[in-house]
């Protein structure tokens, strides 16, 4: 697998599923994230697409939680402010367009990171997860979930690989259905 990315950039076209109640009966936020988001976090949602995770997360955090949406596409930013605005959470939601080689965000300790069907887009993998390794707390999570259907094993075996290179540790193997994931730590 090369170093590029192994598909494209969703599009806003698919944002009727991305939001779709079908999807979150199938990949429910607070039984995936439950453990790992708590009232009064900072999260960051890497890949915010259509905001059904951006919103669930900011639900999870409370008022007195806050949730980075980041996506590179400034129609997915607007569906979910629409989306957050509808659900009544915008006010801890913070909309931020990164660029294809950077996420843009080098100020930012957060609790909870999450890439969701994210990394087998980026096309510099080792830099996009260095990126993240830095926004996280020294007690922090991150979570990567890949689709089975875009990415194979050995595909996620080499993500997990660079992953651990750019100094995030495996913490829990996710189990879910049509998805791989794991769960990481910031490296000692």
């Amino acid at each position: 697998m090369p170093e590029e990315s192994m598909g494209h950039v969703c599009p806003p076209s698919v944002i009727k599923w991305l939001n779709s109640p079908l999807r979150r009966l199938l990949q429910n936020p607070r039984k995936i994230f439950g453990t790992y988001v708590n009232p009064g976090n900072t999260v960051i949602d890497l890949g915010c697409g259509g905001g059904l995770f951006t919103v669930a997360l900011a639900e999870m955090v409370g008022k007195s939680g806050r949730v980075i949406a980041v996506d590179l596409q400034e129609e997915m930013l607007r569906i979910t402010r629409n989306f957050a605005t509808k659900k009544g959470v915008m006010d801890r939601i913070t909309l931020h367009q990164c660029s294809e080689k950077d996420i843009g965000l080098t100020d930012q300790n957060v609790d909870f990171a999450l890439a969701f069907y994210v990394v087998h887009e980026v096309p510099d993998r080792k830099g996009f997860l260095s990126q993240v390794a830095a926004l996280l707390k020294p007690d922090a999570t991150f979570m990567l979930i890949e689709p089975k259907h875009h990415v194979k094993a050995e595909q996620f075996d080499q993500i997990l690989g660079e992953a651990k290179l750019a100094g995030l540790d495996y913490h829990t193997q996710i189990k879910m259905a049509m998805s791989r994931g794991m769960v990481f730590t910031v490296g000692s």
